[in-house]
């Protein structure tokens, strides 16, 4: 396998999907919390990258394995199994040797923090597994939207504050007398979710425009996701509002100081996302508009990040 055909069996460009959530969690917890440990930040850069990598190359085996050879010459531009000429054993080395790398990089992680770091590493892990793995995967059902937006825009950017602040008491067991607790700090934790909405909204709008572009396909395929259980038309309405959900939380996080004001300057980007917004609606084609889903999702949260990160430098 040649390096440009493990950059495409892998999705390579798409995994800004997940390393822009863990940059916004690296620098909230910088910004709000003035914690940020330079070891932990590496070792679950390379945990995750890997992990993201394992997931979409299973994707791409699992489509390849469950196309029928009636679909076969149909999809040799679109898989890159075949289009790549890789071989099965390839894939499937290349799949555990990622899977390897980031349980490796995930236990080094733990060992360096605490247990809730591997209790949810080990929930998200296998998330990801079922995701696109199994007799029905999540991403066969109309739950991808909500999975992938709750995991890899939440749950990826609590993980990048934590592993700053894991002992700082905002999530914590104690095993006492033969009974073991879970200790939350409601707030913190809730405080936390509100600052992953915009990650959560976009990730969530990727894969539902994803899903509107396939939506015909799928079918044939029998995969029965959101846009065919709410019609297209109600799922192109549903990919404008999630954006304008991600800007109303991005005012009340500066109203209620959990992000410096200066981000209020994200909302300058509402004018090319609604252009953007405005293309795909009306010609929501794969090839042509699909990748405007994926610039909204860099545009809002890059931002944030880039607000975050000057109000850092001013005050330091």
């Amino acid at each position: 396998m040649s390096l440009s055909s493990f950059f495409k069996f892998v999705e390579i460009r798409t995994k800004i999907a997940s390393v822009i959530p863990f940059a916004l969690g690296a620098t909230y917890s910088l910004y709000h919390y003035k914690s940020f440990r330079p070891y932990n930040f590496i070792v679950m850069f390379i945990a995750l990258i890997a992990f993201d990598m394992a997931t979409t190359a299973i994707n791409n085996y699992c489509d390849y394995k469950k196309a029928s050879k009636f679909h076969l010459d149909s999809c040799k531009v679109e898989n890159i199994v075949i289009e790549g000429g890789i071989k099965e054993s390839t894939a499937l080395v290349v799949i555990f040797s990622l899977l390897a790398i980031a349980v490796t990089f995930g236990i080094i992680l733990t060992l360096n923090t605490n247990i809730i770091v591997l209790f949810i590493g080990v929930i998200s892990f296998f998330i990801g597994i079922f995701y696109t793995f199994g007799p029905i995967p999540i991403s066969r059902m109309p739950l991808g939207e909500v999975f992938s937006g709750f995991f890899m825009g939440f749950v990826i950017l609590f993980l990048s504050i934590y592993i700053h602040i894991y002992d700082e008491n905002i999530i914590g067991l104690v095993y006492k007398n033969n009974i073991l607790t879970l200790n939350v700090n409601i707030i913190e934790v809730f405080y936390i979710f509100l600052s992953s909405i915009p990650a959560v909204v976009g990730i969530s709008n990727i894969m539902l425009a994803n899903n509107i572009c396939d939506m015909e396909k799928d079918i044939i395929n029998k995969r029965y996701t959101l846009p065919y259980y709410i019609s297209k038309n109600r799922a192109l309405q549903l990919f404008k509002i999630l954006y304008f959900i991600g800007y109303i939380d991005i005012i009340m996080l500066v109203a209620i100081k959990l992000i410096p004001s200066i981000a209020i300057l994200v909302l300058i980007t509402i004018i090319p996302v609604s252009k953007n917004i405005k293309a795909f609606t009306e010609k929501p084609v794969k090839s042509e508009t699909f990748v405007l889903s994926v610039k909204n999702f860099i545009l809002i949260n890059i931002s944030v990040v880039l607000c975050i990160g000057m109000a850092i430098l001013i005050k330091s």
